[in-house]
């Protein structure tokens, strides 16, 4: 099986309009595996590389987010927590989906979140 160049992959979609994040996720890639990189995103490897290959139907924007805070270390302001970097935004935007009053952090959180503008709809990821 011949290994996969996903620079020239990356270049072949998006040509001169590639973002330089998806060059960066292509370059990492190619210095360790599709699978590792997936795995540190918190995505599947196929969506890492329908993002290459310019065919990604999700959201774009919430996969530059995840590989922004990974990998450049993105950073939010959090109501509730001060700065804290969108991987752990991206958590706990997922575990305020439902609200559990018998914590009082995640009932702040439940709340905290459902309001806040990096989170696309109300008690929803954007993921």
């Amino acid at each position: 099986m011949t290994p996969v160049d996903h620079l020239a992959k990356a270049r072949a979609a998006w040509g001169e309009d590639m973002p330089d994040w998806i060059e960066a996720l292509a370059r990492a890639c190619a210095e360790t595996s599709q699978n590792a990189v997936a795995r540190k995103l918190g995505y599947s490897a196929a969506t890492v590389s329908c993002a290459l290959s310019g065919t990604y139907r999700g959201n774009l924007a919430t996969l530059e987010a995840a590989w922004r805070g990974v990998f450049e270390r993105a950073v939010v302001a959090c109501p509730i927590l001060g700065e804290i970097g969108t991987p752990t935004c991206r958590d706990w935007r997922r575990k305020s989906k439902r609200l559990r009053a018998s914590n009082n952090l995640n009932a702040r959180m439940f709340r905290a979140c459902r309001a806040c503008s990096h989170n696309q709809k109300g008690g929803a990821t954007h993921e």
